[in-house]
């Protein structure tokens, strides 16, 4: 999943590694269970004076890509730890990284957090040495994406919606569904947007759970076979009326100025780039719900300076530094006195701490097959065969 600059989301995630796989069925989630990379620490020592985090990008920054946005320096005063960091494109990368043990922390997104749990890569951690996470909206704390058996695996960083943008000359009435892109995708046929990624397959779950009940949906990324491929054949039906998939969201951004795309699947910060363009755009939640995401700070199991590690978790879940970070980014923060330090206006934007909100909103998960929804009785598919079907899809 890519970010191309610091308001830039995800883009397609491609490639999960079956052995990763294999590993997260056999070590399980927070419905069934693993180890992860040992215990959490009992206690903190003296800072080891440095500490190297793995990152998105836009989420460590110090000056140096804008002399104006610097929450690492702060950190480092005050610490004593000097940062080193890294950015990665997409999870599968950030995956691959970690088995270097060159990092102390990684920024990771629901979609590959339990995987780095399976492969033992990170640890659980001490809640109790992390005085911050107390400020951590609590419907954000020990979720199936960051938690083990009752174990957090890390604190919250920032999170956000999946949306339906349209084009308001296109639709002056708003749509209140998801139907726009999937039943009724023909009206508007070449000028149909969709999320380029094999976890895009999770979007058209959320609508056959409202829209075919029969099907028994529960969980949107526990799909068995007749669920899973319910999904792709709505996305072969979808395929004909799509004009573009996107990753990249300077495109969509494009494509909506332009008018060769009038609705799809967007975030709430090409939103707000569109607004103050003058572009007649509009994002909504539908009443299906949608997807989302809730991206983890975690600490690697054989931390080379965890003291410094555990430093940074609780400074970055700070009101300041999680506002600072979450806001440039273009996301809601994780901290529930975070928007005490935001602009006017941008917590609202991005719904922070609204708990109806983020209700709506299934987080992005790694599929396995051992299903998430707790059914032990038949097998759900994992998320190389959603990779093969996504390739399917697309033609």
């Amino acid at each position: 999943m890519k970010r191309t600059t610091h308001r830039a989301r995800r883009g397609a995630t491609v490639g999960l590694a079956i052995a990763s796989i294999a590993m997260l069925t056999a070590c399980g989630t927070t419905s069934g269970g693993g180890d992860g990379g040992g215990e959490a620490a009992a206690e903190l020592g003296e800072m080891e004076g440095q500490v190297s985090l793995l990152a998105w990008p836009g989420y460590v920054e110090d000056g140096s890509n804008d002399p104006a946005v610097d929450w690492v320096t702060p950190f480092e005063e005050e610490t004593g730890c000097e940062v080193t960091s890294k950015t990665y494109g997409t999870s599968d990368e950030a995956f691959n990284l970690m088995k270097t043990g060159e990092y102390d922390v990684v920024a990771a997104s629901g979609d590959a957090s339990l995987r780095l749990v399976a492969a033992g890569d990170v640890a659980p951690v001490n809640t109790d040495l992390i005085p911050n996470y107390e400020g951590i909206y609590d419907f954000l704390k020990m979720q199936s994406w960051n938690s083990v058996d009752g174990e957090a695996y890390g604190v919250p960083h920032g999170y956000g919606a999946n949306l339906l943008m349209y084009n308001t000359e296109a639709f002056p009435e708003a749509p209140t569904s998801w139907d726009v892109v999937f039943d009724k995708a023909s009206e508007n046929a070449g000028k149909v947007t969709a999320y380029d990624s094999p976890i895009y397959i999770a979007d058209a779950a959320v609508y056959l759970m409202a829209h075919e009940p029969e099907l028994g949906i529960e969980n949107p990324y526990s799909l068995d076979e007749e669920q899973f491929q319910a999904a792709v054949d709505l996305l072969k039906e979808q395929r004909a009326s799509i004009g573009e998939y996107w990753s990249d969201y300077l495109k969509e951004i494009q494509a909506f100025e332009t008018g060769d795309t009038v609705v799809g699947t967007s975030w709430q910060v090409i939103q707000n780039v569109l607004e103050g363009s003058g572009a007649p755009t509009a994002v909504v939640l539908p009443e299906e719900g949608t997807t989302g995401w809730s991206d983890t700070w975690m600490i690697a199991s054989e931390a080379k300076n965890p003291n410094c590690a555990y430093a940074w978790l609780n400074y970055i879940a700070s009101p300041e530094a999680n506002a600072a970070a979450t806001e440039y980014f273009g996301e809601a923060p994780s901290n529930e006195a975070a928007c005490e330090f935001r602009s006017e206006g941008s917590c609202e934007a991005f719904h922070a701490g609204d708990e109806d909100y983020a209700s709506q909103i299934w987080y992005w998960s790694t599929p396995i097959e051992k299903c998430l929804d707790g059914r032990t009785d038949v097998k759900c598919v994992d998320y190389s065969g959603w990779t093969e079907a996504w390739s399917e899809i697309k033609g």
